[in-house]
């Protein structure tokens, strides 16, 4: 039988079981046995809190919490019957009883009654209570932790099903602590149920004896209460562990240690209060009147494990540099120098207070971003980015950071502690600094995280210090991403295909193309804006077209048109239309007579003001189109793509641009604007 139809058979049988103990009368025997099995069961529940890592780790404790309360109260029942029925109540109940009591009733029923005051006054009340505001504030933070999922998600640093395992994880917490919430009250009533089972078991017993059996009432009380005694202590014992570590559930925060773990780990860094503490307590025996022997042995041991703290404290080593990989050999002085005075090739630099985004044992999860970064770029472009080499350093201002490639500064920003990004129309209504977001430059600001609930009532959209460093990080490399394409990785994307496609390398081979040439072609593509994700067909084009031609530019356009349906794809509808702006054909044949040689490919041989005047007319169209909500691609002659392309990159229009043969048959044309000849009057002149 497969494991959870197991678990799910057992549990249903105990429920039923359960059930079954409040109708059917028990032997002491075996009343002993299950007195047993319910202390185990609240040591078991105790100990899985206290070794927990994270409250939603046993999310399954609000039920368990119920059917252990169901079972003792069943047990009650059963000692009860068995108690005033016969006067015995097993051997267990009887040692609790005797070894409690001590000869005295009044000693039993004090110690029972302090018992049932520690768990329902002082652990029930705090639990139900810590249940209660976390199970509010879990669920007021439930709209700005999705927010952050989605955010992540769509920045590429995490995919799906990270990200529908994240949201599992947060509705799972949220039904945790709400569940917590209510089942508090089980314990709180469990308590009170203890206290009225007692004195019913202590009543019941003193009359049955008196007015049935004909004891006196001195005997009565001596039977009677030696087994009340003892059937509550019996119940209240597992119920208060059960109380404890339902407290120590509710107040447990995420982590990645267990309770025991991270007591030690924190209160060591603490040993000067331990220290002081020391000295605190021996002092004390020096006052009139106090045994100083108790006190001076207690302050001396607090004072000699503070010394033991602080050299280990002080033993471990500070990590001034963040490597995201490690050495693979020992390098002589000379090569460790030619290595430091190196640019990496793509670097995040952190100030010293941000150093807590890259330490695991802070919750600090910079670098699982970055490295999921790696991935969602190489997915998404094509290239597989060198590692991120991350360091601190104190010639930043606090909360600052800065992204390098190859050395030269491609980002700066601010990410202070202790505050989130929120971005919104009306900020005004936000505490915080005022800053520009440095990706999209929205206008935002930086909340402190404890109004996080403010912007969440609001719908503002909250960014984290991770997320928006990384943003910011995989914006840099998609605009650098030609310059972080080396001739090592290029190198190494085609050994990748010679291991699958053979034969698509040696006919690159075959052709005498070299490895720059087809990086420089790499290269441009990713200028372009093009993926080279489809590396195989790629380097197939270039080896079969290179056999013609070794310009750079040919090339470039004899990938572009074996890649036309990926390129097209970004901008087709789901209906399977294209958008497009065209050129007016007299506009177009005119451009095209202009066209000349240069070292760098052909370019046009017109005055500025004719330029400008093209321009003009570019512009005009395809704002006009986009203000009808669509984003058209312009598409002209293949000789015309790359001056376009050139003199639009002088301007702010973010158009893409086509040529013909890129389209395919795979899409339908759908013409919305054309540049028209009479809007270009300098072009006649020149």
């Amino acid at each position: 039988m497969p494991s959870s139809r197991f678990g799910g058979a057992l549990v249903s049988a105990s429920v039923i079981g359960v059930v079954g103990l409040m109708i059917l009368p028990l032997p002491g025997a075996l009343i002993d046995v299950l007195l047993s099995i319910n202390i185990g069961l609240a040591v078991m529940l105790l100990l899985s809190t206290i070794l927990a890592q994270r409250s939603i780790d046993l999310d399954a404790f609000p039920s368990l919490l119920l059917i252990a309360t169901l079972f003792r109260l069943a047990l009650n029942v059963s000692t009860t019957r068995l108690i005033l029925g016969s006067g015995e109540a097993g051997g267990v109940i009887q040692a609790f009883g005797s070894f409690v009591v001590g000869g005295s009733v009044v000693v039993g029923l004090v110690v029972f009654l302090i018992l049932v005051v520690i768990q329902f006054v002082v652990i029930t009340n705090g639990a139900s209570r810590v249940a209660e505001v976390g199970a509010r504030f879990t669920l007021d933070a439930l709209p700005g932790k999705q927010m952050a999922i989605d955010a992540d998600l769509g920045a590429g640093l995490i995919d799906e099903n990270e990200a529908r395992r994240r949201r599992e994880e947060v509705a799972r917490e949220a039904d945790f602590y709400g569940a917590m919430d209510g089942a508090s009250k089980f314990v709180k009533g469990d308590a009170i149920a203890g206290v009225l089972v007692t004195l019913i078991n202590l009543i019941g017993g003193l009359a049955i004896g008196v007015a049935q059996q004909g004891l006196s009432f001195a005997d009565a009380v001596a039977k009677y209460s030696i087994l009340t005694v003892g059937d509550g202590l019996v119940s209240q014992v597992p119920a208060l562990l059960i109380s404890v570590a339902s407290g120590i559930l509710v107040t447990r925060t995420a982590g990645g240690s267990d309770l025991g773990d991270s007591v030690t780990r924190q209160l060591g860094q603490q040993w000067r209060a331990l220290r002081y503490g020391g000295l605190t307590v021996g002092a004390l025996g020096l006052a009139p009147g106090l045994p100083i022997l108790p006190f001076a042995t207690v302050g001396g041991l607090m004072f000699a494990v503070s010394r033991r703290m602080q050299t280990l404290v002080e033993a471990e080593p500070e990590v001034v540099d963040i490597e995201t990989t490690d050495p693979d050999e020992e390098m002589d002085e000379a090569e460790q120098l030619a290595v430091e005075i190196r640019p990496e090739p793509l670097a995040l630099t952190l100030a010293v207070d941000l150093v807590d985004l890259v330490d695991g044992s802070s919750d600090g999860d910079l670098l699982d971003r970055v490295r999921a970064l790696r991935r969602k770029i190489a997915m998404e472009i094509g290239l597989i980015i060198p590692p991120v080499r991350t360091r601190d350093s104190l010639d930043l201002q606090p909360s600052e950071y800065v992204i390098t490639v190859h050395g030269v500064e491609m980002g700066r920003g601010m990410a202070p502690p202790g505050h989130v990004l929120v971005i919104a129309e009306d900020l005004d209504r936000f505490p915080g600094e005022l800053t520009t977001e440095p990706v999209f430059g929205l206008p935002a600001k930086w909340l402190p995280t404890e109004h996080r609930s403010l912007a969440d009532a609001y719908g503002a959209t909250l960014v984290d210090r991770s997320s928006m460093i990384t943003t910011h990080l995989a914006e840099v490399v998609r605009r650098q991403a030609p310059a972080l394409l080396s001739r090592t990785e290029t190198k190494s994307l085609i050994e990748l295909v010679r291991r699958t496609d053979p034969a698509v390398v040696d006919e690159l081979t075959a052709s005498d193309i070299t490895v720059a040439e087809v990086q420089r072609v790499l290269q441009e593509l990713l200028a372009e804006q093009v993926a080279v994700v489809d590396i195989i067909r790629i380097l197939d084009v270039i080896g079969e077209r290179a056999r013609e031609t070794r310009s750079l530019s040919e090339l470039v356009d004899a990938v572009r048109t074996a890649l036309g349906p990926a390129i097209t794809q970004q901008r087709t509808n789901p209906d399977g239309s294209l958008p497009v702006v065209v050129l007016d054909p007299m506009l177009e044949h005119a451009l095209l007579q202009s066209l000349h040689p240069t070292h760098n490919g052909l370019d046009f041989a017109l005055e500025p003001d004719a330029l400008n005047e093209v321009l003009k007319a570019l512009r005009a169209t395809i704002t006009e189109v986009e203000q009808t909500g669509v984003s058209p691609a312009l598409v002209t002659a293949r000789l015309l793509r790359r001056p376009l392309k050139n003199l639009m990159a002088l301007t702010d229009m973010d158009c893409l641009l086509l040529a013909f043969e890129e389209l395919g048959n795979h899409i339908r044309i759908d013409t919305r604007g054309t540049v028209n000849y009479e809007r270009t009057p300098a072009l006649l002149r020149a």
